[in-house]
């Protein structure tokens, strides 16, 4: 009798340890600021059906990855691009066969006001702006699109001394958003979210026109947590949601 007590007392011990709130574990996730919205949604629902932490840190791939190479504590980190992954892959900074195209972003010129954009580069073409919103090429690869787009039309020179540059695609879309600027190169994601009707005016960018920008993701840390979660990423559940934001998939 005593044993069977005991034993009952030591199975419910068990149990309550196994899913005890302490064991839940965080991991911390840089994160691409085209991305960041579609990503929370992923990691709150992670959260839900794990019980783990998803902490996400936004801000621009060129940045993240100057913080990486510096020792930042990311677990993982999703890029906006293929480069800095690869890179740090090839410096041994990343979990080795853990890089993968989690999107495929596209491009979309976009302006608050109805009727200003009307699906051509005519736009631009005209000049009557004073000021165009892009990412800093040198730090965000949507805005190494942005300037593709504009050399393809011959426009980059004549244009480049109106350009205010966010530091990534987020305050790209600020510039616009706030006024501070009547038109602006973003993500489509940043426009086009889930039960949201698009505002204003804009013109997908024929992705012929860019180099395609494909977002990859990488571990940094061997963690087991950190794995679930790349894995989680690629299931039927997150893949649903990437694209209801406007991205490709592979």
């Amino acid at each position: 009798m005593i044993y069977k007590l005991f034993s009952g007392l030591l199975l419910t011990v068990i149990i309550l340890a196994t899913t005890s709130p302490s064991l839940a574990a965080e991991i911390r996730v840089a994160v691409a600021s085209n991305f960041s919205e579609t990503l929370a949604i992923v990691a709150k629902n992670f959260e839900r059906d794990t019980g783990h932490r998803v902490k996400l840190i936004v801000g621009s791939t060129g940045k993240h990855y100057a913080q990486i190479k510096h020792g930042a504590p990311f677990d993982a980190f999703f890029a906006a691009d293929i480069k800095r992954p690869a890179q740090l892959e090839k410096e041994h900074l990343s979990v080795m066969g853990s890089r993968f195209t989690y999107a495929i972003g596209k491009l979309v010129l976009w302006s608050p006001m109805a009727n200003y954009i009307d699906n051509e580069i005519n736009i631009l073409k005209q000049n009557r702006f004073r000021h165009l919103a892009i990412a800093n090429p040198r730090l965000a690869p949507y805005g190494v699109a942005a300037q593709q787009v504009l050399e393809s039309y011959d426009l980059w020179d004549s244009l480049k001394h109106k350009t205010v540059r966010g530091e990534n695609i987020g305050q790209a879309f600020q510039f616009v958003s706030s006024g501070n600027a009547e038109l602006g190169f973003i993500a489509y994601s940043q426009i086009k979210r889930p039960g949201h009707m698009i505002t204003g005016s804009w013109w997908l960018i024929p992705e012929t026109l860019y180099t395609p920008i494909a977002q990859q993701a990488v571990l940094l840390k061997d963690k087991a947590v950190a794995h679930q979660f790349m894995s989680y990423v690629k299931g039927d559940k997150s893949l649903a949601i990437i694209h209801s934001f406007g991205y490709g998939t592979p």
